[in-house]
């Protein structure tokens, strides 16, 4: 049983290279919060997610602290663009809070598709060998290895130092810049690949409903027409990223709510 959240593809690829039956099917979290109990038992559950600046989605915290998880080994594998930070030590302490106990953390590093940073026709063009990577994180979870990565002290003042600057400036992590500009067809893409549909489509035109989100940039990166972006902040804002092994319509089927 594995469980995933996805915006552009990497996690989701990454939960389908985890199933060892070619019958398994990975979960989409965005789908089972729509339920009204969410009690999970299987031999071996596993979490598939992004790392945010260092820590779990805000969609994939409250799946844990609204799940019960009844496994005698439970597994989160974290990707993540150019540093997981200490994502993988937070996760473990983040679900204990919640009486979850994670027995193994894998990280695997994948394009990063955070827009104002990162360049995505550069980062395509740098082979991080993630299969390679994908392959060590399934021996150690058929094995049912027991481990957590622990952080340094440079990723420990990577994420103080990213975390004040989050503090100080709530816009660069708290979606509000994203914007739809008069470039949108109506297409209504934006509604189905956001997990917290804050888009809705009125008169032709993609409208906001709420100012702010979790800032996953689903909606940003998956517009045909490049409609929705962050303006003057992308580093490239002709490039775009979807994993080249996930479609459109899974990220839709993923997230619609």
């Amino acid at each position: 049983m594995i469980f995933y959240f996805t915006a552009t593809g990497n996690s989701l690829y990454a939960a389908k290279r985890l199933c060892v039956n070619p019958n398994e099917i990975p979960i989409s979290i965005p789908q089972m919060l729509k339920r009204k109990t969410l009690n999970f038992s299987d031999s071996g559950i596993g979490i598939v997610s992004p790392v945010f600046t260092g820590e779990l989605p805000l969609i994939v915290r409250e799946f844990i602290q609204k799940s019960s998880f009844d496994t005698p080994y439970l597994y989160f594998v974290l990707t993540y663009g150019n540093d997981y930070s200490i994502a993988a030590e937070w996760s473990k302490n983040f679900a204990s809070q919640y009486g979850v106990n994670v027995d193994y953390i894998g990280t695997v590093k994948m394009v990063d598709n955070f827009l104002p940073v990162f360049d995505m026709d550069a980062q395509k063009r740098i082979d991080k060998k993630v299969d390679e990577q994908l392959d060590l994180i399934c021996a150690d979870i058929q094995k049912k290895a027991r481990k957590i990565p622990k952080s340094g002290l440079k990723a420990r003042m990577l994420y103080k130092m990213v975390k004040g600057f989050q503090k100080k400036n709530p816009s660069s992590i708290n979606g509000s810049l994203i914007t739809v500009t008069e470039n949108c067809i109506g297409c209504g893409i934006c509604e189905k690949v956001c997990p917290q549909r804050i888009f809705r489509v009125k008169d032709a035109t993609a409208k906001r409903i709420q100012e702010t989100c979790q800032f996953c940039l689903s909606c940003v990166h998956n517009c045909p027409e490049k409609a929705i972006n962050l303006g003057a902040l992308e580093r490239n804002p002709q490039a775009r990223y979807r994993n080249e092994h996930i479609t459109l319509k899974e990220i839709m089927e993923s997230n619609e709510i």
